[in-house]
């Protein structure tokens, strides 16, 4: 028997899945526990995107500020697990790459490239969204007056889309990053079986 909300809660459960399987895709099955942190920012990042979409609302993901401070939580994150499992030695260690002579090298590299991260997640979903918005009111601004709402309509299903894909796209870099970062429990001790 069909139940009103249903397909809520069905559309719902398949998007946990899908981030679920995602993780442990992309990072492992070891990942899941990072399931919570990744699915907030999802939660979090579609909200605000999809609130551009009602009047009188603006997407706070349209903002420099918002989109910033995102991208420095998912850095300092991904960081933090790094340091946390690796120790603080061998996660820097990993930014100078496995071939030693030339670590001199590709470390700063590295290091730039880590810091540049926060500031690349932020301004594509700040681009993306506030390109997306001044569209929508470009658009409604071609309409005469009191008919301004009915010219966007439209282009709602794109913005939908524009929405979903930078949610999706901030999570699995985000996931990316953890994955570099993040790695299973019995890694080390299978390799010092093998060495023996």
């Amino acid at each position: 028997l069909w139940q009103p909300g249903a397909g809520y809660m069905y559309t719902l459960e398949v998007s946990v899945l899908a981030v679920r399987s995602m993780i442990e895709d992309i990072i492992g099955p070891h990942g899941l526990k990072y399931f919570p942190v990744v699915m907030t920012f999802a939660v979090l990042i579609l909200v605000s995107n999809l609130m551009g979409l009602f009047p009188l609302f603006m997407s706070p993901t349209a903002a420099t500020s918002v989109t910033f401070a995102l991208g420095l939580s998912s850095f300092l994150y991904y960081n933090f697990i790094g340091i946390k499992e690796n120790g603080l030695l061998t996660h820097l260690k990993h930014f100078a790459g496995p071939i030693w002579w030339i670590a001199p090298l590709i470390f700063p590299i590295e290091l730039i490239s880590n810091f540049i991260r926060p500031f690349s997640l932020g301004i594509r979903l700040f681009g993306n969204l506030f390109a997306d918005e001044k569209v929508l009111e470009t658009v409604a601004n071609l309409a005469p007056p009191y008919t301004q709402w009915l010219l966007p309509l439209p282009l709602m299903g794109l913005s939908v889309f524009v929405a979903l894909v930078q949610t999706f796209v901030f999570i699995l870099l985000s996931q990316l990053y953890l994955s570099e970062v993040s790695h299973a429990p019995h890694a080390h001790a299978h390799g010092e079986e093998h060495a023996e």
